[in-house]
């Protein structure tokens, strides 16, 4: 599908992949894929190869965390591991202030600003992961060290 035809939140992603050098495409899913296993199977992946776009707040600030579909993030563990205060879920305004895109189809690009992020280690098992193209109908393949090169992202255990 050209990038003209692409939902708008989607195109933001879209020319943020290519700005970053990242080839992998855009596809819509016919059906929403608002959760990594309604991604794999849609996509006929193992659930870890999904890197879930997770918003949350801490210390004033939202925080993205890629996670592998495989995971649960562990908040308390992951605060200790960064030195921060608390880190709790953000609630969907806040998503929507800081990404610009909806809970289900949060992208790790094409936001109003750079999100501190943070990269499960656990995603680098997979040559290609697949992250929402920012609407729940979309997504995209890269591979991990693009994923972190996006993002800016720190590597650490979530789980």
């Amino acid at each position: 599908m050209s990038a003209e035809n692409l939902p708008t939140r989607s195109r933001l992603v879209h020319d943020a992949l290519r700005a970053a050098g990242i080839a992998g495409e855009i596809i819509v899913l016919p059906d929403a894929a608002a959760t990594a296993v309604l991604a794999a199977e849609a996509l006929g992946v193992e659930v870890g190869a999904i890197a879930n776009s997770l918003v949350f707040w801490s210390d004033g600030e939202a925080l993205l965390v890629m996670t592998s579909g495989a995971h649960r993030v562990d908040t308390a563990a992951l605060a200790a591991r960064l030195g921060r205060g608390k880190i709790q879920r953000a609630t969907a305004e806040q998503v929507r202030e800081a990404t610009g895109q909806a809970i289900g189809g949060v992208a790790p690009t094409g936001h109003p600003a750079r999100l501190p992020t943070i990269v499960d280690e656990a995603l680098a098992e997979f040559s290609e992961i697949w992250a929402a193209g920012g609407t729940p109908h979309t997504v995209f393949p890269l591979s991990y060290d693009e994923l972190v090169r996006l993002t800016a992202g720190t590597v650490a255990k979530v789980d």
